[in-house]
């Protein structure tokens, strides 16, 4: 079982910068790939980033790929998303996610992935 928290969204002017974080609980950490997801309201539950559980791998929608880092500190349980250039249609709650990574491809649809945080809202102003 895996309990996770995001934080960090909030209110932020066009061309600005947040940093979110997603806090884990659970002692194998490492074997979960972890990606983030958002949600607009009225839309559907898009990819944003995912960073496998070694950290070899991380992948970006083209949509913040340029303006996003992903990365993880495993002794620290916790994995950031770092998002520059901030554009209004950003707006959305983001989430984090946990998929049990071992020995499997990394996955990008919300269905493929066990565990969610609460979520976070970010609000990006023009």
């Amino acid at each position: 079982q895996v309990q996770l928290v995001e934080s960090g969204g909030g209110l932020v002017q066009a061309g600005g910068s947040l940093r979110l974080s997603c806090v884990a609980s659970g002692r194998t950490f490492s074997r979960y790939d972890i990606g983030w997801f958002r949600q607009a309201p009225g839309k559907e539950r898009d990819f944003v980033a995912v960073i496998s559980g070694s950290s070899s791998g991380t992948y970006y929608a083209d949509s913040v790929k340029g303006r996003s880092t992903i990365a993880r500190d495993n002794a620290r349980i916790t994995v950031y998303l770092q998002m520059n250039s901030l554009k209004p249609e950003d707006t959305a709650v983001y989430y984090c996610a946990a998929r049990n990574g071992s020995g499997r491809r990394i996955a990008f649809g919300p269905s493929e992935y066990d565990y969610w945080g609460q979520g976070t809202q970010v609000t990006v102003s023009s």
